[in-house]
């Protein structure tokens, strides 16, 4: 069975809707992505937390989490394995955590670089590379001491 996770795209918006980061891997014109994450926002921000994580986007699906004010969101394949998704957002979320001791919205619009970077070391063309959270994060200090 082929196991390779086909993200479409990375959102990681705040409650207003302001988007903090965003990864296509699949190509979008700019009005397209402005619509994208304007209705991505829509149906996770109201949603009632008593629903599941996942929600139908147009043909595909939104898997989501929300910690403290942001939400995490990924646009899958309607057959995906969502909880393989949850996951993959949670120890995304460790991992920041992990840098940014605690990671809030000022860290990714600071360091919205070193968020990039290990996006990149996490998911790459759209598919889940590296699952170990203790190989990123000695990744990442190897690029630390590039800097």
């Amino acid at each position: 069975s082929n196991l390779s996770l086909q993200i479409r795209f990375i959102l990681l918006q705040n409650r207003q809707g302001k988007t903090r980061l965003a990864k296509y891997y699949v190509p979008l014109e700019e009005s397209e992505k402005h619509k994208v994450e304007y209705e991505v926002h829509r149906l996770v921000v109201n949603r009632d937390s008593k629903f599941t994580n996942f929600v139908e986007f147009r043909t595909h699906k939104v898997i989501y989490r929300r910690y403290a004010g942001l939400f995490f969101s990924l646009c899958v394949d309607i057959t995906d394995n969502e909880l393989a998704y949850l996951e993959c957002i949670h120890l995304f979320v460790e991992i920041l955590d992990h840098f940014f001791s605690n990671v809030c919205e000022l860290d990714l619009v600071f360091n919205f670089h070193k968020v990039y970077l290990i996006l990149d070391e996490f998911i790459l063309a759209g598919e889940l590379q590296e699952t170990s959270k203790r190989a990123i994060i000695e990744r990442m200090s190897e690029l630390e001491k590039l800097e």
